[in-house]
């Protein structure tokens, strides 16, 4: 994946057996209140807009069931394979992951969102999965503007 901008506009790259998505922003405020709204499942529909509903529990090794905009008849059924607290969330199945990544920087918290799918199969598939660029802007945006809020009304 190319080198991301932080100013939350979302890149593709396609090859013929992979497809990668990622976005990038800062965030001003604490990467405590961050994190805390990546893994409160129950939360996520109220303040991100590309999410129906998330059912389960964020914790490695549990299976967590989304429902997205982008796909709304459609339940997604993911694995929590990696969570470092306050740095790297990452879910998926058999066809991909998605990482959640939070870094230090110099006017804030850089959140970073990647997904990659892809397999020897992918060609056949491909055509049927929606372009996920303007479903990530969105999602770093709500994040951005959730946090920010948050981090404001405790100041």
């Amino acid at each position: 994946m190319a080198d991301l901008s932080q100013d939350g506009k979302a890149v593709t790259t396609r090859t013929m057996f992979s497809r990668e998505t990622a976005v990038s922003t800062t965030i001003n405020a604490d990467v405590s209140i961050i994190w805390s709204l990546l893994t409160n499942a129950a939360d996520f529909a109220r303040w991100n807009r590309t999410i129906i509903s998330l059912d389960g529990s964020i914790k490695v090794g549990e299976t967590v069931q989304l429902k997205s905009t982008l796909d709304e008849k459609r339940t997604f059924k993911l694995k929590v394979k990696e969570l470092v607290p306050e740095k790297r969330l990452v879910w998926g199945d058999s066809q991909g992951s998605r990482v959640y990544s939070l870094t230090p920087g110099k006017n804030g918290v850089v959140f970073t969102m990647t997904e990659k799918i892809g397999g020897p199969f992918f060609p056949l598939f491909a055509r049927f999965i929606p372009p996920f660029d303007h479903s990530f802007e969105q999602f770093a945006a709500d994040l951005k503007q959730e946090a920010e809020a948050i981090q404001n009304a405790n100041n």
